[in-house]
């Protein structure tokens, strides 16, 4: 994204947008808490940008679609950069740690369910729920 995609989306261009912005350009695959960006900011060198500006401009940037929100069970709000295509999550309930998948055998079952219900599907949210295996991931089994 670049400054016009702020424009585009009826947001002016300032630095703590720009600043935020980057932040998730540069970490595509990452579902960021306003903490999270507010830490990435600090290690930056970008103490001018305080905690409620972060919280402000996550709130605009979702509201003018170019971040997604998710409200994963038992965490905070964490967002990722909105990219246009449909994905599932799944969480590691002990770390946090988030995977994206995308499943074509469970995107036609959901589909076939909602019409033998009589729904059109016009959007869905998955999300799994289990313990990674990660080495670094306090609930893995030694």
């Amino acid at each position: 994204m670049e400054t016009k995609d702020l424009r585009k989306a009826g947001l002016k261009v300032t630095l703590p947008r720009l600043k935020i912005l980057e932040i998730f350009e540069n970490n595509p695959d990452e579902h960021l808490s306003a903490e999270d960006v507010y830490r990435h900011l600090m290690e930056e060198g970008d103490e001018k940008i305080g905690l409620a500006t972060v919280y402000r401009v996550l709130t605009q940037f979702e509201s003018a679609g170019l971040i997604a929100r998710h409200n994963f069970d038992g965490g905070q709000a964490v967002f990722e950069l909105e990219q246009g295509k449909h994905h599932d999550h799944i969480v590691c309930v002990h770390c946090g740690k988030v995977v994206e998948f995308v499943d074509k055998t469970i995107e036609d079952r959901q589909k076939a369910i909602a019409e033998e219900n009589g729904f059109i599907l016009t959007d869905h949210s998955l999300v799994m729920y289990g313990n990674c295996q990660g080495k670094d991931c306090a609930g893995h089994s030694k």
